[in-house]
């Protein structure tokens, strides 16, 4: 794991260490700010998908068509993330892509056809995929100057803001229409931003020193590309993060309406499928730590694509609603740690380069989820298409075990 020079020549118990010790809490409660604020605003618009689907008049199809947008936004700007991180650094990219999501989450609501969907989308999947890259940068950044195995506790922060914007939408799903409970979301977004960013904005991303068991050529290390092996393990690192995503992305724009449509839940427990799936998922990422230090990466992968697959095909196929809804909260508990340890491990392997490359596998699989599954329910049934999470996150157990002897320079 790269050292931090400041933390390694302080005295320790120092004034040196110290500051250090406090500049890196600040950092590290700022960026947690951030991923818990991603989380619940992208949950605040998942709850209502329902009304924005009744009041476009769009068909499943449709529907899946226009959340391509979100997949085309966030695709484009993940490929141009990176860059902007590596010359204006990834906080200050944080807060601007934070500002842009607040705004952007109100224009779903203001549409009434598909095509103006899917126009509206492709800016709120462009601040989305911007801030989701940005964010996994900084908190690589922060996580080897620490030199503690954190990365687990930012995506539980994200979870948690999910699990809270889902219960909000749920309570206030049948009292306020789309457009008032989304306006609203843009303004707890951009105060939210305002009171946490300048903390980000004052603190540069921390300068980590170069591994000493890497060579200066190595990849990682600086801009040289990948060699091929390395990039081939990046790669299948990438696909489990995103056959996991996949599900996450899934569950979050289409559990909803399996629930309200399929099981003809109240619009109220039917949102409080994805917060019990985000609950899940935080309690599992909570205690990420622990279990890597327990199971290894490998078993945590393999138990965690096992487990996911089964609650899946509870929450896919079960007739009663209480039945689906343990379903997503396993599920949840599977996927949680999947995606940190399969970015951590490519972080290990090919260092931010490797980290940005997974990450950006990974957040396209749960973005192009969401129109797969609406172009199989449309083909089937929204129930069969969801057993395609199930699947997938058998596919990411098994390329876990597959991956066992992968070198990442840490236990597997």
């Amino acid at each position: 794991m790269p050292h931090l020079n400041k933390l390694r020549t302080a005295v320790p118990g120092g004034p040196g260490a110290n500051s250090a010790a406090t500049s890196l809490s600040r950092l590290r409660t700022a960026l947690t700010v951030f991923f818990a604020l991603d989380g619940f605003l992208f949950a605040g618009w998942v709850v209502r998908i329902p009304a924005i689907k009744e009041q476009t008049g769009a068909s499943a199809s449709d529907l899946g068509l226009a959340l391509l947008g979100v997949s085309g936004g966030a695709v484009i700007t993940m490929m141009l993330t990176g860059r902007l991180c590596r010359r204006f650094g990834s906080h200050p990219v944080t807060v601007g892509c934070g500002v842009l999501l607040s705004l952007s989450i109100a224009l779903p609501a203001q549409t009434h056809s598909t095509l103006a969907l899917g126009l509206v989308l492709l800016v709120f999947g462009a601040s989305y995929g911007g801030i989701n890259v940005a964010m996994n940068s900084a908190a690589v950044d922060l996580v080897g100057a620490m030199r503690r195995p954190v990365m687990p506790s930012f995506h539980a922060a994200f979870s948690l803001g999910g699990m809270a914007g889902a219960g909000l939408g749920g309570l206030v799903a049948a009292q306020l229409p789309a457009t008032t409970h989304l306006l609203a979301l843009t303004g707890i977004g951009l105060v939210v931003t305002a009171v946490a960013g300048p903390a980000l904005l004052r603190h540069p991303a921390p300068a980590a020193e170069r591994s000493r068991e890497r060579p200066e050529k190595a990849p990682g290390n600086g801009p040289r590309p990948l060699s091929g092996t390395a990039r081939k393990a990046v790669a299948l690192f990438g696909v489990i993060a995103l056959c996991t995503a996949y599900g996450e992305g899934a569950l979050a724009e289409w559990g909803t309406l399996h629930l309200q449509e399929d099981l003809h839940a109240h619009p109220g427990i039917a949102a409080a499928g994805y917060s019990l799936f985000a609950l899940a998922m935080a309690v599992g990422r909570l205690s990420g730590t622990a279990l890597l230090e327990r199971l290894g990466q490998t078993r945590t992968l393999v138990a965690g694509g096992s487990v996911a697959a089964a609650g899946m095909l509870l929450g896919a196929l079960a007739p009663a609603t209480w039945v689906v809804l343990l379903g997503f909260a396993v599920t949840g508990l599977g996927l949680a740690n999947i995606f940190p340890v399969a970015v951590a491990r490519a972080g290990a392997l090919a260092g931010p380069s490797g980290v940005a490359a997974a990450s950006t596998l990974g957040y396209g699989g749960m973005l192009v989820g969401p129109p797969v599954i609406g172009f199989l329910a449309d083909w089937f049934s929204l129930p069969v298409a969801l057993t395609t999470v199930a699947m997938l996150a058998a596919v990411a157990a098994l390329l876990g075990y597959a991956a066992r002897n992968v070198s990442s320079g840490g236990p597997t």
